[in-house]
């Protein structure tokens, strides 16, 4: 057996006081008389009582559900599982859920950043109001539920709008960043054949501005099932035969509908995300709108200890799953910060400036950026404010045993380092920490609540302490 790391930080007693972990306990304990020491146990009945364990999380976070489940899980088998069969619901009415109060309209749903415009802020209320007028222009323009909608678009607020707008009338999102060549989106865009496409002028990245027009062109010539285009003005170009962003948030705002959302079954396909295409084309994998409610809904709360009224600032492109993951923050009412250019160019300390601006309390960061700060020597928690910072996230590469320690000396006990893996063919996390948990040096928490992990060698045993694969 390997040997046990240490612990850099123990595993809190109770989860913090105020936390989504916390309240859900305590849910658990009130509603159904479960009563869990650990985090372990409360892992080990969410794996061994699954269906239960996914019913909680539908009734603790109160899933709108336009008509009612006849079963939680009525195929318990690998591929073909069903679940929440006869449920009709639509990620989005989460994501933009009416307010509680309307106060909550006046919350902080986006800040946005970018080294090619202005900053830009957007209210939960605002957000509604323009999601609301994109939809009725995407009706319009005769989008319907099961429609491909496509977008090459940076990471900024226009996206999101797209995004949501798709998904509230049931029609299915999938995206490249404009990083990507003309090929790369190709081989992506052209399987799922789109109707609509949102494209970008072009971008400045660090310093650079990269002119996008030509290969904007050349999508639109290889994506003949395209009928309209919208173009953002981002860099400050023109794009030929394309409605702007403007006038098709004009002709949705025309036509007086208020936001609305199609109720679509559990499994409704709500976006597509792509393998890397290593081995041939990239392959399409789709996400339905129950899946990610649900899953996103526990990652964020009793994982990312996210609620109402914190932030969550993760560096990512609109082609990386991460993205589709920073949006689904608004469900819990909580707000996203979007970061649009280089993150590291020309200015190293952008991050954590931006950091201590805006106030997040959940941050994921790149082990390069992490490995870079120990190599400079800097230290970032003396030379800003980053005292917001609740939980420091990790993903898509591994994480030294130093990065680890070289976080907890700057710092402290206050802060839980999160590193975990997923996947795009889930759109989340395997194995992760949380606020339930220890830190581990140089090693990750643990599985996630309801996934039962192992590592399997190249003869299918189960194996700990070797080579496997997750």
């Amino acid at each position: 057996m390997a040997d046990v790391p240490d612990v850099l930080i123990p595993a809190p007693a109770l989860p913090r006081e105020g936390s989504e972990t916390e309240r859900y306990i305590e849910w658990l304990d009130a509603e159904l008389g479960l009563r869990f020491e650990n985090w372990d146990a409360l892992h080990r009945w969410s794996i061994d009582h699954l269906e239960d364990f996914w019913q909680s999380i539908w009734d603790f976070f109160q899933v709108i559900s336009h008509s009612p489940a006849t079963s939680v899980l009525a195929e318990r088998v690998m591929p073909g599982a069903r679940w929440f069969e006869g449920a009709t619901l639509n990620f989005a009415e989460h994501a933009l859920r009416d307010p509680a109060e309307a106060s909550d309209d006046e919350a902080v749903a986006i800040h946005a950043f970018s080294q090619t415009r202005d900053e830009l802020t957007l209210t939960f209320g605002e957000l509604r109001q323009r999601i609301a007028q994109a939809r009725a222009a995407l009706e319009e323009l005769g989008v319907r539920a099961g429609d491909r909608v496509a977008a090459y678009l940076p990471n900024i607020p226009e996206a999101v709008i797209a995004y949501l707008a798709t998904a509230s009338l049931g029609a299915i999102w999938a995206a490249c960043a404009p990083e990507f060549g003309v090929k790369g989106v190709l081989d992506r865009l052209g399987q799922i054949e789109p109707t609509v496409l949102f494209v970008v002028d072009g971008y400045r990245y660090g310093t650079k501005d990269i002119d996008r027009r030509s290969d904007v062109r050349d999508i639109r010539a290889g994506l003949p099932t395209v009928e309209h285009v919208v173009s953002v003005r981002y860099l400050g170009a023109v794009v030929e035969d394309a409605t702007s962003w403007d006038d098709f948030l004009a002709l949705g705002e025309s036509t007086g509908r208020p936001l609305a959302f199609e109720p679509v079954p559990f499994d409704h396909p709500l976006s597509v995300l792509f393998t890397s295409g290593t081995t041939g084309l990239p392959k399409p994998i789709v996400h339905g709108h129950g899946g990610i409610v649900l899953e996103h809904l526990k990652n964020h709360a009793l994982h990312w200890d996210l609620g109402p009224g914190d932030r969550l600032m993760w560096f990512t492109t609109t082609s990386w799953m991460v993205w589709n993951a920073v949006v689904s923050a608004l469900m819990l009412r909580a707000g996203i910060v979007l970061i649009d250019g280089n993150p590291v160019g020309p200015d190293s300390d952008l991050q954590w400036k931006l950091i201590e601006a805006w106030r997040p309390t959940v941050v994921g960061l790149s082990a390069a950026f992490l490995m870079h700060g120990i190599r400079e020597g800097t230290e970032p928690a003396k030379q800003f404010d980053l005292t917001s910072i609740r939980q420091l996230g990790m993903v898509g590469s591994p994480l030294p045993t130093s990065a680890f320690e070289w976080v907890h000396e700057q710092f402290g006990d206050s802060v839980l380092l999160n590193v975990g893996s997923g996947g795009t063919d889930v759109c989340t996390g395997l194995v992760q920490g949380g606020p339930w948990q220890p830190v581990w040096r140089g090693e990750m928490a643990g599985p996630s609540l309801g996934v039962d992990v192992r590592a399997f060698d190249e003869s299918g045993r189960a194996v700990v302490g070797e080579l496997g694969e997750l």
